[in-house]
């Protein structure tokens, strides 16, 4: 049986710019990132809050304490072209008393089992989690 199906429409506005539409949503993905996001920066936010809804959720479901999430993605990217990720590292701001075992275990149940987007690209890239938490 297959799973749910996920629609994008992207509609060229004109230079790099393109009109998108999910059945839910609407955005503008811009090649000189200037009116929106870049598609690689687009994937770099869907890889980075992809992970950061897993790890809020997941923390909540534990009855933890969490009272903020900031993540931040730093992406190398190969030199030549495609110039796809190479290697990512995302760092988490916990806040709240939220004990390290429970960020630790929903930081890595985010990745191993998860995450769909870290799922669908390219396994072979260095990925590295890191994380804070501030009380």
């Amino acid at each position: 049986m297959a799973g749910p199906v996920t629609t994008l429409n992207l509609t060229w506005t004109g230079d790099l710019t393109f009109a998108a539409q999910t059945a839910k949503t609407a955005f503008t993905l811009d090649g000189h990132s200037t009116a929106g996001p870049s598609p690689v920066d687009a994937l770099a936010g869907g890889l980075a809050g992809c992970m950061s809804v897993d790890v809020v959720d997941i923390l909540r479901k534990g009855r933890h304490p969490i009272t903020a999430l900031a993540t931040r993605l730093m992406a190398q990217r190969a030199a030549e072209t495609p110039r796809r990720f190479e290697a990512v590292t995302l760092h988490f701001v916990v806040g709240g008393d939220v004990p390290a075992e429970a960020i630790e275990r929903a930081i890595q149940l985010s990745r191993d089992k998860y995450c769909s987007v870290w799922h669908t690209l390219r396994q072979d890239i260095a990925f590295t989690t890191t994380y804070e938490v501030i009380p």
